[in-house]
């Protein structure tokens, strides 16, 4: 997918979650989230952060199965439809391709006019808004998992680390907090230093 150039309505906040691996994973080699990665701690704070969210964005292989999660508008990355399209399954979800039409299109599809947009991956869609521009990006670690081969938080060719992906496209680390002592569980929240050029 390449993006249409024109970014996210001026209100709408563009924010990504993920957890990785001590190596930067976001799932294995056979692209399956472990339950390693399913620590207590980031998962209460995913699920808060969804719930206070205006909508969320992923792919189509990715869902975060919680409480709440059929109440939640969504855009769902595909290259099944030339722009936008229904969702069958889901009269709260609208079908989007980058390459067919913009994001403020696509959020004005969903009716978001304003609030928070969360991106929850996978590797493919967090490479996408990469290119449309994170106003914040919380990233989790799990100190103790390991995925040798696993799946990447973004696309290859995009940087080693996630924190210098993050770094190289504006955005600065500017709170850490300890989730889970045992399990050598961090989060940084990441934040762009200036506003995104489209954001008014």
């Amino acid at each position: 997918m390449s993006v249409v150039a024109e970014g996210p309505p001026p209100r709408v906040r563009v924010e990504g979650y993920a957890i990785v691996s001590i190596d930067g994973m976001i799932a294995d080699c056979k692209r399956h989230m472990p339950d390693a990665l399913r620590l207590d701690a980031d998962q209460r704070f995913f699920e808060a952060s969804l719930d206070a969210a205006d909508a969320v964005a992923h792919g189509r292989n990715s869902h975060e199965l919680q409480p709440h999660s059929e109440g939640r508008r969504r855009l769902i990355l595909t290259r099944k439809v030339a722009s936008i399209g229904p969702e069958p399954s889901n009269p709260m979800a609208i079908l989007w391709n980058p390459a067919g039409c913009s994001l403020a299109e696509a959020c004005r599809a969903i009716g978001l006019i304003e609030g928070i947009l969360a991106v929850i991956g996978g590797t493919d869609v967090f490479g996408e808004f990469l290119r449309i521009g994170y106003d914040a990006f919380h990233l989790s670690r799990a100190g103790q998992v390991h995925l040798p081969g696993g799946r990447p938080l973004f696309p290859p060719g995009c940087g080693p680390t996630p924190e210098g992906v993050l770094a190289h496209h504006g955005l600065i680390p500017v709170r850490e907090q300890v989730l889970e002592p045992a399990a050598q569980l961090n989060l940084v929240t990441w934040r762009r230093l200036r506003p995104r050029a489209d954001a008014s």
